[in-house]
This record gives C-alpha cells, sequence and structure tokens, in this order.
C-alpha cells in the first residue's frame, strides 16, 4: 500500500519508529478500547497518521504512573535532572531535520519556519537545564531576633500540561523543561490538530530517562480527540497539583473553573489581540520588515500575532502600501515545498472564520489591498491579506484573527493610539515603532500588554518571561519565573 505524499517526505526511519500510541508509565501502548483519530497534513488535505485516541481511564492511569514517579523525581538531584535536560537538548538539535519535517507535516509552517522552532523550543530544554541548578532559597534573622527564618521551594507536584497546535514542539518544551528542572512529573495532553511533534518529542525524554534509570513515568503523553474526556477527571483528582495551559480565553476560563475545585496551581496562556503601532516619526522599512513577522509567523496562526495595526494617519496610507507589496510578494504553498514562505491554515473552519472577518470589514467600507480572495483547489490556504480604512469596531479589530490578514487603522495622536492599543479585554502582546526614546517609554509604561516590542515584530525568547495581563492569562512562561510556576514556597521559623 503507498504512502501519502505527505508521510514519503518524512525519513524512512522517522515513520518506522514514530510514536502513535499513549505513553504511560514508560511504555507507549493503545488507548482503551483500541480507539484511535486521524492526523492530516493542512496543506494536502492527506492523512498522515492514525493516533491512538484516550478515554478517560488512560488519562487516569497516566495520572497514577506521575504521581508514582513524583518522590523518586523530586529526590533525584538538580544536577542529574540538568544534565538530562541538556542530553535532550543536544538530541533535539541533532534530530533537527526529522523535527521540521515533522511540524511542517502536520501543522502546514514552512519548512524554515519549523526549523526555527525546533531551535526555539530547544533553548527552552537548555535554558531550563541552567537553571535547574539554580532554585534560590533565604535564610535569615527574623526581625525580633528570636528565631530564624528558613524559605525554601520544593516541587509542586504532577502537573497536566495541554498543548496548542500551532507550535507542537516549542509550545512542549516550554512546559516540559521547567516542569522536571524543577521536580515535578508531567501528563501531557497533546493538540488534536498535531499531536505528532510532541510524541517524538516525549520519546526522546523517555529513552533518557531508561538510559539514566530513571523513573520513565515522569513523562506521559495522553492524545485525545475530546480533550474535556481526559481533562476533567484529571482536574478533579486530588493527585494532580497544577495545570498549564496555552490555547483560547474561552477553554482557559472553562479549565480554570474545572481547576477551582481541587485548588490547583494554574499556568493560563490565552488569547491575544495585540496591536502593533506606527507612530508618525517611525522608520516605515523597518516598521513593514516587523510586520511581516508579527503577522506572517506561521501564516498568522499565533497568539502573539499582530492583530490590528495602529497607524498615524500621515503615513497610514503609505505604510498600508509597502505592507500590501510585501505581503504580495509572499509565496504561498505546501510548506514542504523550497521558497515557501506563507503555509495553510490549520483547518477548513479557520479559513471560513478568516474570510468572513475580511468580508464583514469590507461590507463595513474596507478596502482590500491584496488578498481577499480564498483560493480554489485542496489544501486551507488563505492569501496574505491587508486591509485599509478599517474601523475603530470592525470586527476584525476587536476579535482575534488567527490569519493572516492585517487590518490598518488610522490614528491622530498619542493619547488616541494608546487608548486604541488598550480597547481590548486581552494584553498579551504589543509592538510599536518610533524613533522618539521618551514615546517608546510611554508605550512600554502606558500600553496593557505582558510583552511588549520597541521597534521589533519578535518578542519571545526562553529567557525572558512570556505571558499577558486581563483575559491573556495568568502566570509566566520562560525566564526564570518559568521555574517558578512549579515552585511552591515553604518558610520554616526555626
Amino acid at each position: 500500500m503507498s504512502r501519502p505524499a505527505s508521510v514519503s517526505r518524512l525519513s524512512p526511519a522517522l515513520v518506522a519508529h514514530l510514536p502513535t500510541g499513549l505513553l504511560i508509565d514508560g511504555h507507549w501502548g493503545p488507548a482503551s478500547g483500541g480507539a484511535t483519530f486521524e492526523v492530516e497534513n493542512p496543506a494536502t488535505e492527506e492523512s498522515l497518521f492514525d493516533v491512538a485516541d484516550a478515554r478517560p481511564e488512560d488519562a487516569l492511569r497516566a495520572l497514577a504512573a506521575a504521581h508514582r514517579a513524583a518522590p523518586v523525581w523530586r529526590a533525584v538531584s538538580p544536577r542529574e535532572r540538568s544534565e538530562l535536560l541538556r542530553a535532550v537538548y543536544s538530541t533535539l538539535v541533532a534530530r533537527t531535520d526529522d523535527l521540521a519535517a515533522l511540524i511542517t507535516a502536520e501543522s502546514g509552517k514552512p519548512l524554515a519556519e519549523a526549523r526555527a522552532e525546533v531551535a526555539y523550543g530547544a533553548d527552552f530544554v537548555r535554558w531550563y537545564a541552567e537553571q535547574a541548578v539554580r532554585t534560590d532559597g533565604l535564610v535569615r534573622t527574623a526581625p525580633a531576633g528570636a528565631n530564624r527564618q528558613l524559605v525554601s521551594r520544593r516541587p509542586v507536584g504532577p502537573a497536566l500540561l495541554i498543548t496548542p497546535w500551532n507550535f507542537p514542539l516549542a509550545m512542549a518544551t516550554r512546559k516540559v523543561a521547567p516542569a522536571l528542572a524543577a521536580g515535578c512529573p508531567v501528563v501531557v495532553k497533546p493538540a488534536r490538530l498535531a499531536p505528532l511533534t510532541t510524541a517524538l518529542v516525549a520519546e526522546i525524554v523517555r529513552a533518557e530517562l531508561v538510559d539514566r534509570g530513571l523513573p520513565a513515568g515522569v513523562v506521559n503523553v495522553i492524545p485525545s480527540s475530546h480533550a474535556a474526556d481526559v481533562t476533567e477527571p484529571l482536574l478533579a483528582d486530588p493527585r494532580l497539583r497544577k495545570l498549564s495551559f496555552t490555547g483560547s480565553t474561552a477553554v482557559g476560563r472553562t479549565l480554570l473553573q474545572g481547576a477551582a475545585a481541587q485548588v490547583l496551581r494554574t499556568s493560563m496562556e490565552l488569547g491575544g489581540n495585540a496591536p502593533f503601532v506606527v507612530f508618525a516619526d517611525a522608520d516605515l522599512d523597518a516598521a513593514v520588515e516587523g510586520a511581516l513577522v508579527a503577522k506572517l509567523r506561521n501564516t498568522g496562526q499565533s497568539c502573539v500575532a499582530a492583530n490590528r495595526f495602529l497607524v498615524h494617519e500621515s503615513v497610514a496610507r503609505d505604510f498600508a502600501d509597502r505592507l500590501a507589496h510585501a505581503f504580495a510578494d509572499r509565496r504561498v504553498g505546501d510548506g514542504a515545498q523550497e521558497g515557501v514562505q506563507v503555509g495553510p491554515l490549520i483547518g477548513a473552519s479557520a479559513v471560513d472564520d478568516v474570510e468572513e472577518l475580511v468580508s464583514a470589514a469590507v461590507d463595513d467600507g474596507a478596502q482590500v489591498l491584496t488578498g481577499g480572495d480564498r483560493p480554489d483547489g485542496r489544501g486551507h490556504f488563505y492569501p496574505p491579506t491587508v486591509l485599509s480604512g478599517v474601523g475603530h469596531d470592525a470586527r476584525v479589530v476587536r476579535e482575534e484573527i488567527f490569519g493572516p490578514v492585517a487590518p490598518v487603522v488610522a490614528f491622530g495622536d498619542d493619547d488616541e493610539a494608546i487608548e486604541l492599543a488598550n480597547a481590548t479585554e486581552h494584553g498579551l502582546a504589543a509592538y510599536a515603532y518610533t524613533r522618539d526614546l521618551g514615546r517608546a517609554m510611554r508605550v512600554a509604561q502606558e500600553v496593557e500588554a505582558g510583552m511588549i516590542g520597541i521597534n521589533r515584530g519578535l518578542v519571545s525568547d526562553a529567557s525572558a518571561p512570556f505571558g499577558g495581563v486581563k483575559h491573556s492569562g495568568l502566570g509566566r512562561e520562560g525566564g526564570e519565573a518559568g521555574l517558578e510556576e512549579y515552585l511552591e514556597t515553604v518558610y520554616v521559623a526555626l
């Protein structure tokens, strides 16, 4: 039986050894009842692999394995945890080609971006390999002098990590690496649309654990096509002590409600509606280059993607025309093909949503400068699109687009720019271009966002805290703060 073209592009060794089951207590196996679901290539609509479809009893078996591993793993020295993570980092880098090809096959992003994701995701593992041995404590005499205060940190316990489809490697390593560094075993629930890369990362970690004689139940993976079926029993189980989720604000609210019963520690990286502010004094060439990164990275399917382009009225049309020219030059297609710069959206419903937002904007008077037409043929594609003359209250401005559409909104002065930037329930990322240091500092202080890029369109860095304010989430991932999310503080009066 011939394989789909999307599978034949993967190396034979990868295809032969790619895990597609559940990882529970160090063993890959089928789901209860043998249920599976299909993973599709969004560029070709071909079926890639059938993946085990976890059921509630599978989720509880995975948690039981993590719970058994917890006392052993927390007793492993920080240095040994560090060395394990460093070895995982080296393997991820060595297997960049396989991992990138798999990311492209299941998520559609161009190979160059997939390779960049491997490097970015691996960097989280390297960073937390370094941080594993730097868990600080405190000893001091109490102000009254009657006793000493000892403050230490210890792992919070078994953690449920729910990862999204848009960065299947980086979002997994951004959660797994700090959890393991802190001494917490994990149950990973990868996204239904892109579970394969996460499974391969987990296998790399599992192999290192086994080789070192450490409990393989430290990392468990339960892909499922019905997320609530596996997450609800886990959230209700007192053995679970931590929840980390990346995804939509709506799902985050539901998970927070479920986490309340057991008063779980939670980290929530939720939706965004990032403003990209271009002031009158901005270097427009630099702003356009930054916009290409901030908007078109992963075809706009990123929580930190620029969603609204707020441009001073004196340069709004010039900027929009330059951006439209740059967007029109982007090559759209199957990410596995040489030279492709913009891949597909993840599914047909994603294209429907983007098309609806663009149509509504045009009906309200916006002008399409480039793109705007859904192509025929196979694959879930939508062209890079620039809209000018967009109103302040247009749906395409108020809602997270999650696609390659850039609505340009004009503003009059700095006060209005900041007011428009903050006119959203979200507050994950923001971007601003200006040559004026005072204006840049005002943006940094007054724009309501957890991450702000000044004269750059990319803010993500493994060594920096990643997270938002308002409805964009709770807690931080990355940097020193990411490790703290998996540690609890203990005070002893001596």
